[in-house]
């Protein structure tokens, strides 16, 4: 049986210590180790120590709830008391399985700071995600994954995020066919606000080789550019020379990728006939 933490531990020297007793860094360095829900749900209830590591704002930087899917807890209100618990310095958080737009508006009126957020366009709609990214000034890192074309939503996320240098916009869809629209309106959106990003990923987007010329003709600091499944990319006239001169890293459209939908099953229903 394991030793609670009132119980005497045998260190290799024969020395008995308390495990309450540890110093506090170090036992935030422990505690910290612990994903989101095991903190709030285990951790900070074991003692008096624990829980008052556990109530510090500096545990609370990154919120990650991505794969639990127990359904008997209610996330979204545990989401909150830990966006709560961070006074402000929350700097990481995961909403992709169970955001809405009242909790993405929760999280951006508490969190100014914020410089990561990973959410789903599945219970966040546009219009909330754009009424919160105005909030996030200091975003660096945005990773949205959508089950339908939305568009429209990210030169406001463009024009609200100055300092955003990493973009993920992944559009599932079933079967990974080939998309069924051509359009260079979310590579000309990113073209036109996002003139700092260095990491891009466009997963099974509509953009064309136009598209893709006004991303590398407007964002000089783009490193990293992923197209996986963007099939109107054909790398015309110096495209393919520009790319290989400036990317560093490039993924074709053709790369193989497998996208795990699990962590989505609770948020929508995969019909195989059916386009979301």
């Amino acid at each position: 049986m394991a030793s609670s933490p009132s119980t005497p531990v045998m260190k290799e020297d024969g020395e008995c210590r308390n495990w309450s007793e540890l110093p506090y860094e170090l036992m935030a360095s422990i505690l910290s180790r612990l994903d989101t829900f095991d903190i709030l749900e285990n951790a900070q209830k074991v003692c008096t120590s624990w829980h008052r590591v556990c109530k510090d704002p500096a545990m609370w930087r990154k919120i990650d709830f991505r794969y639990f899917g127990d359904k008997k807890y209610n996330l979204e209100i545990m989401c909150r008391h830990a966006v709560d618990l961070s006074q402000g310095g929350l700097l990481e958080i995961d909403i992709s399985c169970f955001g809405t737009d009242s909790l993405l508006n929760y999280i951006a009126d508490r969190s100014s700071n914020l410089r990561s957020l990973e959410l789903a366009l599945i219970s966040v709609t546009t219009e909330g995600l754009a009424e919160a990214i105005g909030k996030l000034p200091s975003l660096e890192e945005l990773k949205i994954t959508e089950f339908a074309m939305w568009g429209g939503y990210l030169k406001v996320v463009g024009q609200s995020c100055p300092k955003l240098k990493t973009l993920n916009l992944n559009c599932i869809r079933i079967g990974f066919d080939p998309p069924f629209y051509v359009s260079d309106d979310d590579a000309l959106a990113i073209a036109e606000t996002m003139h700092g990003l260095r990491f891009l990923q466009l997963f099974s987007n509509g953009l064309t080789d136009a598209g893709l010329k006004a991303i590398l003709d407007n964002c000089p600091d783009l490193e990293h550019l992923d197209l996986n499944h963007c099939f109107n990319v054909n790398f015309s006239g110096d495209l393919e020379k520009r790319c290989s001169e400036r990317i560093k890293v490039l993924v074709r459209p053709g790369s193989p990728r497998i996208f795990d939908f699990s962590i989505f099953e609770d948020s929508v229903t995969l019909d195989s006939d059916h386009d979301l």
